[in-house]
């Protein structure tokens, strides 16, 4: 099973793409984790993609492809991934598709948490004090908001046609999220 979870930052991707790994035995493919430990890490493109991010920008669709298809080639992870913030637009979306048709695997289920923004505000101030990260200061994370919002209505309007968004009222606490969560996709056909 391959699963994608968006939502807008801070809405709770990461802990609950954490949940459903160890839950369902599946490999978390976060795209912010990959760059930040690009960026760790010192390369040339950790380099470029620091710059980009500091900006309140978002990495370009080939750097993030590139990225993701050495995951999806691996056959380590086939049919085992969920993909946490990726995709972020309709090209990627489709780029998606592409390299998983090519390895012989589909999405079977996109998530989206929806959750108001005085509530990012909040919760991506409590991360910032609590992991101090460059990404959660209040100026950058609203732009990323609205560079988040500005994108993902055509993936939305993608994952829709297929019949594979389901959407997640993330206000919630996080066990709720869970149990919703839980019930989505021990409902797929096949899977269990």
């Amino acid at each position: 099973m391959n699963i994608v979870i968006f939502g807008p930052p801070g809405a709770g991707k990461g802990t609950q793409s954490n949940y459903i790994v160890k839950k369902y035995s599946l490999f978390q493919l976060s795209t912010g984790e990959l760059l930040r430990k690009e960026i760790n890490n010192n390369t040339d493109l950790g380099k470029k993609i620091e710059s980009t991010i500091s900006l309140g920008n978002l990495v370009s669709d080939e750097i993030v492809g590139k990225i993701i298809n050495k995951y999806i080639s691996n056959i380590k992870y086939k049919n085992h991934i969920i993909f946490d913030g990726y995709p972020r637009n309709l090209n990627q979306a489709k780029n998606l598709n592409y390299l998983l048709n090519k390895n012989d695997q589909k999405i079977d289920l996109v998530l989206k948490l929806t959750v108001s923004q005085e509530t990012i505000k909040k919760r991506i101030s409590e991360r910032q004090s609590l992991e101090n990260r460059s990404d959660d200061l209040e100026e950058t994370a609203i732009k990323r908001i609205k560079t988040y919002e500005d994108n993902i209505k055509p993936v939305i309007n993608f994952y829709k046609q297929s019949n594979l968004l389901k959407v997640i009222d993330g206000e919630g606490s996080i066990a709720k999220i869970n149990a919703v969560i839980s019930g989505l996709i021990d409902g797929i056909k096949g899977w269990l």
